[in-house]
């Protein structure tokens, strides 16, 4: 099994997780995506909100760069975690199932397995 695939599998296997893709953040690029559940949009346009969003902050005096994006419906809540690496960065987008997941510890898990997909 490819690495890719099999790092996406396990961000699969957390709790509440029905979709899962990896994106480069800069190009929009989706290099993988698994499960049964669309993202809010194709990568191009999750990179795209990311920029948009990161820029709006830098405007408003946020500190730091972006880490993630949190955007909730009435069903789902879709997880957007930034992965810095050297060159461009990629995004990690989960979408999960709101009945089933704290959002709290999913959003750490994300952290987490953003972190590792580089390892």
């Amino acid at each position: 099994m490819h690495a890719l695939e099999a790092s996406l599998s396990d961000v699969l296997d957390s709790p509440g997780v029905v979709g899962a893709a990896l994106v480069d953040a800069v190009t929009g690029l989706t290099y993988r995506s698994a499960g049964e559940h669309r993202l809010l949009g194709t990568g191009a346009e999750l990179a795209e909100l990311a920029n948009l969003i990161g820029e709006r902050l830098c405007e408003a005096g946020a500190e730091g760069e972006l880490e993630s994006l949190v955007v909730t419906s009435t069903r789902h809540h879709h997880v957007v975690q930034v992965v810095p690496r050297q060159g461009d960065p990629l995004l990690l987008a989960t979408v999960l199932d709101r009945r089933q997941t704290n959002l709290a510890l999913a959003i750490r898990q994300s952290a987490d397995r953003a972190k590792g997909l580089l390892a």
